[in-house]
């Protein structure tokens, strides 16, 4: 899950911008300045030209991204404090959270850096000693010797399919006890010396702060992490026994995301508090091991450029599936915030470094094109003329505001209800079987996507086929998992058909009116 091309953008800066701050390079940026102030209450902007960057370059560049980039939903840039960038690609528009994907192992592992700074755990406690009540399997001595710190390296030297980390984590989350899946799993490779990226070690870490804290790793992050940083509003649900989602479906705002890559930025400190410890910080964001991955190495939870001749802006990064990015580059006192749904970052580098004037000293002011900037950024998040809604069907206000409940499925989907009340939209209440609140969308009628209104974020729209059945485009993430649904409505039933992805096609469900 992680990006093939997370080093260019540093690449190209490298290759491109090298002889226009060769100044700033020769006196080293090193030292991040203390914060300005502390963005806990709202992030403050600036013009581009103020950090050194072109207004003129990056509306182009923005432009030219609409037209030729598909699936990436933001963009923010931030250097000395000031956010100097902050769009939106229409279909998702910043109103709502995004999902963050492993950009999620970020945050837990920086929640066992909290716990250990509070005395909570000791990283070189041996994983096994935190589940004495469990029964475990290939138990030997080398699983003995697993650590805290062999989980938030991904060193554990679990065995399981290192090629395909997502089938992994699929199999773990069709077991019944998705902690006991990752502790029955035999190990192959002595703890601490093969590094192998494994989303069951993130969600064993959720479990170890839990039984260390007495709080669930949600509740944990609300009390020291997201509350004090001012992160008011996030999704981040749980697996059947309770254990919040260690590894991945933690939802945020990018504004909120930025706000983590900040904090990591100033070196854990936030407000005059030392929120996570400088010390834990040194260590998260420096190479633990070679990762076999290209020049990246891995820290604790984070993705780590590689010192060499050519790496000017030493980078660290958080990174999930579909370029969901938090990507801090200290040498420059900058951050830079993407979330998508399934886009090349090396797409839009070009155009990030085309816009990059003078690092050292700000550019003169230009109003005329600030305007046209903000002009293009209102512009990329704005829903497309709505369609002609056609008259419903006779079928649509038999079943509105109706409850169809489904029996234990592949889907997990306990029930579903639809109110057709509203000519342009209509609005989706869906019960998850591993989730405890229910999931409630907007679902677009007139060609336009909606936004989720409670629980996983999605983008949602549908239209009636026929006089008996409904085609439903909802997308989780949004952008990580779309699903096009075909729901036949007869009698006192549903039939409920998964088109895509064509993994799952031909999926059919039944459900009961209640």
């Amino acid at each position: 899950m992680r990006s093939k091309v997370s080093l260019t953008l540093i690449i190209i800066i490298i290759s491109i911008v090298l002889f226009i701050i060769a100044i700033v390079i020769y006196k080293g940026i090193t030292k991040i300045p203390e914060a300005s102030y502390w963005p806990t209450n709202g992030w403050k902007s600036a013009t581009p030209e103020s950090q050194g960057f072109n207004s003129v370059k990056l509306a182009e560049g923005l432009n030219e991204i609409k037209q030729k980039v598909t699936n990436i939903h933001s963009l923010m840039i931030i250097r000395n404090d000031s956010v100097i960038l902050d769009a939106y690609f229409y279909p998702y528009d910043g109103s709502t959270y995004h999902e963050v994907a492993s950009v999620t192992k970020s945050v837990m592992t920086s929640l066992i850096g909290i716990a250990v700074d509070q005395g909570k755990l000791n990283l070189d406690q041996p994983i096994l000693s935190f589940f004495p009540d469990r029964t475990i399997t290939n138990r030997d001595p080398m699983k003995e010797q697993i650590t805290v710190r062999h989980l938030v390296s991904n060193s554990s030297g679990f065995s399981f399919n290192e090629k395909d980390d997502v089938a992994t984590l699929e199999i773990m989350r069709n077991s019944d006890d998705w902690i006991q899946y990752a502790l029955d799993l035999p190990v192959v490779h002595k703890p601490g010396t093969h590094f192998a990226y494994f989303s069951p070690g993130m969600h064993l870490l959720s479990a170890i702060l839990q039984k260390s804290t007495g709080m669930t790793a949600l509740e944990f992050a609300n009390a020291y992490l997201f509350t004090p940083l001012g992160i008011n509003e996030v999704y981040w649900p749980s697996d059947p026994q309770g254990y919040t989602r260690g590894w991945g479906d933690l939802c945020l705002y990018p504004i909120d995301m930025a706000k983590i890559g900040f904090l990591f930025l100033h070196q854990g400190k936030w407000e005059g508090k030392q929120i996570v410890s400088s010390k834990w910080v040194k260590e998260a964001t420096r190479k633990q091991l070679p990762t076999g991955q290209g020049r990246e190495g891995y820290g604790y939870g984070w993705w780590i450029s590689s010192p060499s001749p050519d790496e000017e802006f030493p980078y660290y990064r958080a990174y999930g599936r579909n370029e969901q990015i938090i990507m801090v580059v200290p040498s420059i006192n900058a951050l830079l915030v993407t979330t998508g749904g399934g886009f090349d970052f090396d797409q839009i580098a070009p155009y990030i470094v085309a816009s990059i004037g003078d690092l050292e000293r700000p550019l003169p002011e230009n109003p005329s094109a600030m305007e046209k900037l903000n002009n293009t950024v209102s512009e990329l998040k704005q829903h497309p003329e709505p369609q002609t809604v056609p008259p419903l069907p006779e079928i649509a206000s038999r079943i509105s505001g109706k409850t169809f409940i489904f029996e234990p499925n592949e889907l997990d989907i306990e029930s579903l209800k639809f109110d057709f009340d509203n000519g342009k939209e209509a609005i989706l209440q869906l019960k998850i079987e591993t989730e405890s609140i229910p999931r409630k969308a907007s679902v677009g009628l007139d060609g336009s996507w909606r936004p989720s209104l409670i629980g996983k974020p999605t983008v949602s729209r549908g239209y009636w086929e026929d006089a008996k059945t409904f085609i439903l485009e909802y997308n989780e993430g949004p952008g990580l998992n779309y699903y096009n649904l075909k729901l036949y409505f007869e009698n006192n039933k549903v039939i409920l058909e998964i088109l895509i992805p064509a993994s799952e096609a031909g999926l059919t469900i039944e459900g009961n009116l209640n």
